[in-house]
């Protein structure tokens, strides 16, 4: 397995993106006190130093303000685009902080994903993303991700963020605005099975995605298998 370390998000990133979208997500609404540092820290398994870093950035945006003797509480809803926005697997008790491993990317010519993307000759070159999703280092999931390969003209494991709408946006000349899931019930691919440590074609949940950009163009389509009993699939509205 190749990792990418030198591209992962620091931990106080990560739970900073998380907080982010738990509160995009209406987990909790403006006006509302977050639970104290204490059981967050637990309930997301980081140190309460990394936690009160992660809490001071979000206050300096504007999101989050600290009451004394009463406690952090959401002061508006957050605008701009965090991280896992769109990221919609949690464990199964709640929450959950979400990271990845790149396994591989090569170059491929798919009619059939062509089409997804919307791209008028069905023989064009995408590039093939298979990764590995955790949620608090416990591997729940994996993907598929292509996109046309006229965005770059290399793609490596070394060279590509653990987040890639962070690739996106720092190295291609869009970013993602929205997202449109289609959840069904297929097997799991061999490879992803394998990694899973699971039966090969075992059924489980599975969400395709088509991503639209700033520019209203399909930019990324993607299939993701998890395992409906260390994970589930949310969405909330507020």
């Amino acid at each position: 397995m190749i990792k990418n370390k030198k591209q992962q998000l620091p931990l106080y990133k990560q739970i900073c993106e998380l907080l982010h979208r738990e509160i995009t997500a209406g987990h909790w609404l403006p006006g509302e006190r977050i639970p104290v540092e204490s059981e967050l820290a637990t309930n997301l398994g980081v140190a309460i130093g990394t936690l009160r870093k992660a809490l001071s950035q979000l206050e300096a945006q504007g999101m989050l303000e600290r009451k004394q003797g009463s406690g952090t509480y959401v002061k508006r809803a957050p605008t701009g685009h965090a991280v896992y926005q769109f990221f919609h697997l949690e464990l199964l008790k709640g929450g959950g902080v979400p990271s990845a491993d790149t396994l591989s990317i090569e170059q491929v010519v798919l009619p059939e994903i062509a089409r997804r993307l919307d791209l008028g000759y069905l023989e064009t070159k995408l590039w093939c993303i298979k990764r590995l999703r955790y949620l608090n280092k416990v591997p729940v999931a994996v993907e598929q991700i292509w996109i046309d390969h006229r965005h770059c003209s290399e793609l490596t494991v070394s060279n590509t963020h653990e987040s890639l709408y962070v690739h996106y946006r720092e190295n291609f000349d869009f970013w993602i605005t929205s997202v449109e899931d289609q959840i069904s019930c297929e097997s799991i691919p061999e490879w992803g099975a394998q990694l899973l440590h699971q039966p090969i074609e075992k059924l489980v949940p599975m969400v395709e995605r088509r991503s639209r950009s700033n520019k209203n163009q399909i930019e990324e389509f993607s299939r993701t298998w998890f395992l409906a009993d260390r994970c589930r699939y949310f969405a909330r509205w507020s």
